[in-house]
């Protein structure tokens, strides 16, 4: 017995010796071990095996109240194309995974379920959805979310290979935080902007503008936005002025007064803006493509745009902090350009269902980046389509969440050439009594499809 455990030391010993002699390493094997795997292999044993099959396996009382097993021998037909055991969820229309690519992963159990970057929509929309998995946290490590819904938009095969399996790479997690503002570091290269803290009056809506000067005697290109906000935020956009002369700068400029009453001032002071970024997510951070930036020119200023509403009876704070990431002159290789795509003719019966189309083309070849959406509360669908070309008629954006629209990062760009172009389709459900309009309250309505490209 005394030698086999000396051999079985020694054994140990040589293995790690090996490894440190050779150079090998855990994401070494990891890589190995992926060569030969499918995407959803990949899922299973990366993903799944180490995180959720302790709970989610045959005659555990997880596995019992989820209905649902994640063990290999069960979790692909366990999860594709099935009703999850959920009554809220499945009265809503969604399944655990569908296969109808893009569309599938906003009505995806699963992706709610796993998705803790989306925390606040989850618990606030969904409060009879349960528990965000793995429960108790930690979550899903970046990369592992982002390769769950890249898998998903491809179909949901259980073979062949449809996502990189690079992104596994990235380990960071997302942690919820606590109802306190959390204030940005400031970034290491680059500007922090800050607006208020402010009052949001009680039983009232307030929306903003503040504008503020950069001080840049040289132009800057910025490539990764942050944007920390309180609680309560509808929206938040930076604009620029292309044109004309800009604002006075550190002046809160109001929408309405606490009264309720429209300033016209204000309106008056926003015709030349340029839309540069905006979020409706309390917590976002924007990374542009490699080598793609957004230049702002010498001697700038940003006018910040926030949005509150308060349906409470007390008076709450809104507060936002911006890190504006920047990069040397020689590193952008791309410029960006924003699309903002803004359609006003907004007509919606009371008690009624409508579908609003728009459409835009364009003369220029475009690498689309981002896609995003922005609606009021009676929007039901946002749907972007590919117009022309070998993929017309293709959906490349989808959300029916008009609270947290996703960001959506095309990676690799959708690329369109000169005739081409975006068709946006936007329902809404007009519950109410009264037609709704084109409006800049959260009960009005809106149809706008944001954007980046930058044109070679």
């Amino acid at each position: 017995m005394k030698s086999l455990w000396h051999l079985f030391i020694y054994g140990l010993f040589w293995c790690m010796a090996s490894c440190f002699l050779g150079g090998c390493s855990e994401s070494d094997h990891l890589e190995e071990n992926r060569k030969d795997q499918s995407s959803w292999e990949i899922i299973q044993t990366q993903i799944w095996d180490k995180n959720c099959t302790s709970c989610h396996a045959a005659g555990t009382s997880f596995a019992r109240q989820s209905d649902l097993i994640l063990t290999a021998d069960k979790a692909y037909v366990q999860l594709v194309d099935r009703a999850p055991k959920n009554q809220a969820a499945k009265n809503d229309g969604l399944l655990l995974v569908g296969n109808n690519g893009l569309q599938s992963l906003y009505n995806s159990f699963l992706w709610e379920k796993v998705n803790f970057p989306d925390f606040e929509h989850f618990y606030s929309d969904h409060p009879d959805y349960g528990e965000l998995m793995p429960f108790g946290g930690p979550s899903l490590t970046h990369g592992e979310l982002r390769f769950i819904s890249e898998w998903i938009i491809a179909g949901a095969p259980d073979t062949g290979v449809v996502v990189d399996a690079a992104l596994l790479e990235d380990t960071m997690r997302f942690k919820i935080p606590n109802e306190a503002y959390t204030i940005l570091d400031p970034p290491l290269q680059g500007l922090q902007l800050n607006l208020g803290p402010f009052e949001v009056w009680p039983q009232a809506e307030r929306e903003l503008f503040y504008y503020e000067t950069l001080d840049n005697a040289t132009p800057l290109y910025i490539n990764k936005v942050e944007i920390s906000m309180r609680a309560g935020s509808h929206h938040f956009i930076l604009y620029d002025y292309e044109e004309g002369t800009p604002p006075e700068a550190e002046v809160y400029r109001d929408f309405w007064n606490s009264e309720g009453d429209f300033n016209i001032g204000t309106a008056a002071s926003i015709l030349n803006q340029r839309f540069v970024f905006g979020t409706q997510w309390r917590f976002t951070s924007y990374e542009f493509p490699e080598g793609v930036a957004l230049k702002i020119p010498a001697n700038s200023g940003f006018d910040m745009n926030s949005h509150y509403v308060n349906r409470t009876f007390e008076s709450k704070m809104g507060e936002v902090t911006v890190n504006l990431h920047t990069i040397p002159p020689g590193e952008a290789i791309h410029i960006a350009q924003n699309l903002f795509e803004n359609y006003t003719d907004i007509l919606l019966p009371p008690n009624q269902v409508t579908t609003l189309t728009r459409q835009s083309l364009f003369n220029e070849r475009m690498h689309i980046f981002q896609l995003t959406s922005h609606a009021h509360e009676h929007m039901t669908e946002f749907k972007i389509f590919i117009i022309g070309g070998d993929r017309d008629g293709e959906l490349v954006y989808f959300t029916n969440d008009w609270e947290h629209p996703p960001l959506l990062r095309l990676d690799p760009p959708l690329i369109l050439e000169p005739g081409q172009g975006l068709r946006s389709e936007a329902t809404y459900n007009n519950d109410t009594n009264r037609t709704l309009r084109f409006g800049l309250q959260s009960q009005d309505e809106m149809m706008i499809g944001f954007g980046a490209f930058y044109i070679e």
